[in-house]
């Protein structure tokens, strides 16, 4: 049974950091990229960062481009995202994704498992 825990969330004022870890079990992990998606109230859930399995290829949505950066622990089973310079359009409901590729992909529905998610909210 393929399990996405993600951890980390939390409340922060606007321009402060929150570091995000999912762990990943049941699953071969370095077999997938591993990607991190929002949604926000109201809005459809998107895409935020992804990584290769080997992490040696990123993506980053222009919204968070220099402000975000996804890496990953093979050895732990678990991806991160740093989030700093956190704005207040940055609240939204943090989900990690599972996508059994050698590429990386911003579809959502190109994964393949999901977590249950982790609420940021950023005050202004």
């Amino acid at each position: 049974q393929v399990q996405l825990v993600e951890s980390g969330g939390g409340l922060v004022q606007a321009g402060g950091s929150l570091r995000l870890s999912c762990a990943a079990s049941g699953l071969t992990f370095s077999n997938y990229a591993m990607g991190w998606f929002r949604q926000a109230p109201g809005k459809e859930r998107e895409f935020v960062a992804v990584i290769s399995w080997s992490g040696g290829s990123t993506l980053y949505a222009d919204s968070v481009k220099g402000r975000f950066t996804i890496s990953r622990d093979n050895a732990k089973n678990t991806v991160y995202l740093q989030m700093n310079s956190l704005k207040p359009e940055d609240t939204a409901v943090y989900y990690c994704a599972a996508d059994r590729t050698k590429a990386v992909r911003t579809r959502l529905g190109a994964y393949d498992y999901w977590g249950q998610g982790t609420q940021v909210t950023v005050s202004s």
